[in-house]
């Protein structure tokens, strides 16, 4: 691939777009960036490249002449057979996208990018030599100089060889139509905030999953025009489209959240949210909270016992949890696996979002504050059961860090299944 810019400021685009991975492309003769100066092809004394518009009006105007002349010169030191596109950046141009960039990576081999200046440049050169226009957004530069350096990075850093391996773009913001999922460096816990621990275990299937829900998440969130375009062939990921749109509709996590011991005035909170939750379960055909449990008195022991936490985003209460230090007898029973041993574990009861707040990442906050609580008391180990059709509990839980130890039998109202999976998390020192 080969640029040439025309500009009347060299030295400063040649500075940036030969440093980096751009420069060291270039040295390896990779990619070929030249900056033409303009002024040098001018017909005059004084180097003149601009003249006042006809018809008045502000500032002055670039002339053809010196324009053609330049663009001569670069199509006269080109080989003949160049696959030749000159674009003219320009506030009146196509905004430049990532597909943009793919296209003019894909069927050229040679890019002359015009940097206008002053009030812009004569009409009749754009009419007589310009191929495409192009805009890097609705707002106007002094120059066509970042625009140009813009365009030349976006489309040199896709010539295979300019990056070390083809995913280093195709798994980047716009590639797909998608935005990039976020990303994390040591250290693991910089500040009280961690690194999701789903990119901490080694599953790369699970990690991939992660990434993409995230990039669906951020598009819908952040670009919802991209958004509304998406569709896939692929069965699962649609699926995973639809259950993201789905979540559009929940609050946005713009409050700061917090987590305190419930008060006797949560408690009416606290039931509405429980009252959403079996509801919702209900709908999944998941046989659990489906009789009198969890009641009201069950939460004012967990409260009495300093056991009962509710999440605060801003004044409201979104959700709560109850994390208990009594051994639980029942999940001495397990089977098909067995818990770690030599370590005695704290138990997440009860714990459930509000119905507004399913989809906003809340649930993941949830498990965080809970493993905070377990390491203020001094635990390693945390452990809990879900029913075993409670398929999004299991997957929140392995994404988060737990791992499935077996089948619990759990004790609940007659006429109600019974069977539980437990699952543990092993905190890190």
């Amino acid at each position: 691939m080969r640029i040439d810019i025309m500009t009347l400021f060299p030295d400063t685009v040649n500075a940036v777009l030969h440093e980096s991975i751009l420069g060291r492309a270039a040295k390896k003769g990779i990619v070929e960036i030249n900056c033409v100066q303009i002024r040098d092809y001018t017909e005059n004394k004084q180097n003149q490249v601009d003249d006042y518009p006809y018809g008045g009006g502000w500032g002055c105007v670039m002339m053809a002449q010196p324009l053609k002349s330049c663009l001569d010169a670069i199509a006269a030191a080109s080989p003949a057979t160049a696959r030749r596109r000159v674009i003219y950046l320009s506030p009146q141009g196509q905004p430049f996208t990532q597909e943009t960039a793919r296209r003019l990576q894909r069927d050229y081999d040679q890019l002359v990018l015009v940097c206008g200046h002053y009030e812009g440049v004569d009409e009749r050169f754009i009419e007589k030599c310009v191929d495409e226009e192009i805009s890097l957004g609705d707002f106007v530069l002094t120059g066509g100089e970042i625009a140009a350096m813009a365009v030349a990075d976006a489309v040199c850093r896709l010539v295979p060889g300019v990056l070390s391996d083809e995913a280093c773009y195709t798994g980047e913001s716009h590639w797909d139509g998608l935005l990039e999922y976020p990303q994390y460096t040591r250290p693991e816990d910089w500040e009280g905030s961690r690194v999701p621990e789903v990119l901490l275990n080694g599953d790369h299937a699970r990690v991939e999953r992660w990434r993409f829900r995230k990039q669906l998440e951020r598009t819908r969130d952040k670009r919802p025009d991209m958004f509304a375009k998406l569709r896939f062939e692929d069965k699962d990921e649609q699926k995973l489209l639809e259950e993201v749109r789905r979540g559009r509709d929940a609050k946005k996590l713009t409050e700061p959240l917090s987590y305190r011991p419930a008060r006797e005035e949560d408690l009416a909170d606290i039931l509405r949210i429980v009252e959403d939750a079996r509801s919702s379960l209900k709908k999944l055909g998941v046989d659990q909270w489906q009789g009198p449990y969890p009641a009201e008195e069950r939460f004012r022991f967990d409260i009495g016992r300093g056991e009962c936490f509710v999440i605060r985003h801003g004044e409201e209460t979104a959700a709560f949890f109850t994390l208990s230090t009594r051994h639980e007898k029942t999940y001495d029973g397990i089977t098909d696996g067995k818990w770690t041993e030599g370590l005695e574990g704290c138990v997440l009861h009860r714990a459930a979002v509000a119905k507004a707040y399913r989809g906003s990442g809340l649930s993941a906050q949830l498990l965080r504050f809970v493993e905070e609580q377990a390491r203020a008391w001094g635990y390693r180990c945390i452990r809990t059961d879900t029913h075993r059709k409670n398929k999004p509990m299991q997957k929140l839980l392995r994404e988060n860090g737990y791992r499935y130890r077996g089948n619990i039998v759990v004790l609940c109202e007659p006429g109600h299944d019974t069977a539980r999976q437990g699952y543990e998390k092993i905190l890190k020192k």
